[in-house]
């Protein structure tokens, strides 16, 4: 009896032992409850927030956007210089490694670069294609040379679609397998994704900053619901999350268990139109649109005030936005006329609504209410988040709000990506406008920053005159975290720097 009572409390002792264990790694997990799931792991075939803001927590570009979102700093390339001419980037790769131990070098760098220049998977094609060659003559020096000069050229390698991703791996896994389990160069690698469900993140001993990392690992979890995602974190279930609706703020903040941080965004919210669907394809009916919404009652109900009325494309805050740009007045008696004048009187549209997303489902309810004053009949269509991207590059909608944030400082990016891009129908809206395409490219090369913020200004104009989609409003950053955790926050264009994050 004795012998079996000691044999017992040993395996009492070691178990307690293996849950002590346990609990000390689950501590040193960060959980964060997200709205939709990832696409993919392959950088340069998405351009959602839901990839991008876990990219920079797997994979590493050769130049980063430093905390405060105003400036550049160096990433994979510790140092770079540009020729007199404007054309030629030597930059030196530091030492570092990939999460499979294997070292980072400037040929994958040039790999990656020419990868998202030319692969036809890559949404990032035209923004890239300014480069002429990208060699390596040297592990650690890579040289870029341009087609011509480009302003925003050095903002562009800090995109994380454009980080460095490991040649050896990419083509021994293959893109399908890599796009499942990357090799990158990050603060976390990839330790499995179940999709619909979570995204295991675990540290990466690799990083050249490994040592200011203080999280085991990183768990990122598709919740759709937003009131779910709300009662999980206050219940202690997650140690945080993202997208907390307006409504919600006021109350969170007075929990004296979570901290609400409301960070300063570049993030806009517009109702994406499909030019090409029928009468949606003529000016006077967007135009038309766009003054039978009241987008103060949209910032007053739906935001709480949080929100301010967007009146461009590029950002309130963010390089070249043009505070005078046009705002149209809400008028839905002028409205109604214009759509007669165009013979679209009896407009019958497809609205795409993201389920479970509070602010989406507000909104279309008051768009559907007011559209319905000038004879515009709304038919809402609630979709899982994860279908809703797959179904606008498909072209099956009529309207729908979306969201973007700036990946980089330049606004070159959005504005190539929304106004002159054939990879990507212009952000879905199969926007076409040939003399703005051709401002967007000589906007890129203009190297007079006076010439260069006229032509930008230019370009919000032209889009606010075509409506090439409807600007409703501007936003901060809101997500909510426990008490406990610190270091949990974005900067302006969205990188949660994960790297900083402390759960004591």
């Amino acid at each position: 009896m004795k012998l079996r009572l000691t044999k017992t409390a040993a395996v009492g002792l070691l178990l307690l032992a293996c849950l002590a264990n346990e609990a000390a790694q689950a501590a040193g997990v960060l959980s964060i409850g997200r709205r939709e799931d990832s696409t993919t792991f392959d950088p340069i075939k998405s351009a959602q927030n839901a990839d991008n803001w876990v990219f920079s927590n797997v994979f590493d570009p050769l130049v980063r956007v430093d905390k405060t979102g105003t400036k550049l700093e160096p990433g994979v390339a510790e140092s770079w210089t540009v020729s007199p001419d404007g054309k030629v980037y030597t930059l030196k790769i530091r030492n570092a490694k990939f999460s499979d131990g294997t070292p980072v070098t400037a040929g994958d760098a040039a790999f990656s670069l020419l990868r998202i220049r030319d692969n036809e998977g890559s949404l990032w094609r035209d923004s890239y294609s300014i480069i002429d060659t990208a060699k390596a003559p040297d592990a650690h020096t890579l040289v870029i040379t341009l087609k011509s000069p480009s302003a925003p050229f050095l903002s562009q390698l800090a995109l994380p679609n454009a980080s460095v991703v490991s040649e050896k791996a990419m083509k021994a896994a293959g893109e399908e397998k890599f796009a499942e389990s990357p090799v990158g160069s990050g603060a976390f690698s990839v330790k499995k994704w179940t999709r619909g469900e979570k995204i295991a993140l675990v540290k990466n001993p690799y990083f050249w900053q490994a040592d200011k990392v203080k999280l085991d690992g990183v768990d990122w979890l598709t919740i759709p619901d937003d009131n779910t995602r709300m009662l999980k974190v206050q219940a202690g279930e997650l140690d945080a999350a993202l997208s907390v609706p307006f409504s919600r703020i006021a109350s969170l903040q007075k929990d004296a268990n979570l901290k609400v941080a409301l960070d300063v965004s570049t993030r806009e919210d517009h109702l994406l139109i499909n030019h090409s669907h029928g009468a949606l394809g003529k000016v006077a009916v967007r135009q038309a649109l766009d003054m039978a919404i009241d987008k103060d009652t949209i910032v007053k109900t739906v935001s709480f005030g949080y929100g301010q009325v967007a009146n461009s494309y590029i950002p309130k805050g963010a390089l070249f936005h043009y505070a005078d740009n046009l705002r149209r007045p809400y008028d839905p008696d002028k409205a109604r006329k214009m759509l007669a004048d165009a013979g679209a009187t009896n407009l019958n549209l497809k609205y795409i609504v993201n389920a479970g997303d509070e602010v989406d489902e507000q909104i279309a309810v008051l768009l559907q209410q007011q559209l319905s004053k000038v004879g515009v009949k709304i038919n809402l269509q609630k979709v899982d988040p994860s279908q809703s991207w797959d179904m606008l590059v498909a072209g099956d909608y009529d309207i729908s709000v979306m969201y973007w944030t700036n990946d980089i400082l330049d606004p070159d990016q959005k504005t190539t990506f929304t106004l002159g891009h054939d990879s990507n129908l212009n952000y879905m809206t199969r926007y076409q406008n040939d003399k703005v395409k051709a401002l967007v490219a000589a906007a890129r090369l203009e190297m007079n920053a006076k010439k260069r913020e006229q032509m930008y200004i230019d370009l919000q104009k032209m889009a606010k005159a075509d409506v090439n989609w409807i600007d409703l409003y501007y936003s901060p950053y809101r997500n909510v975290s426990r008490k406990n955790i610190t270091g949990f926050y974005q900067n302006p264009l969205g990188r949660f720097f994960l790297e900083d994050t402390v759960k004591k």
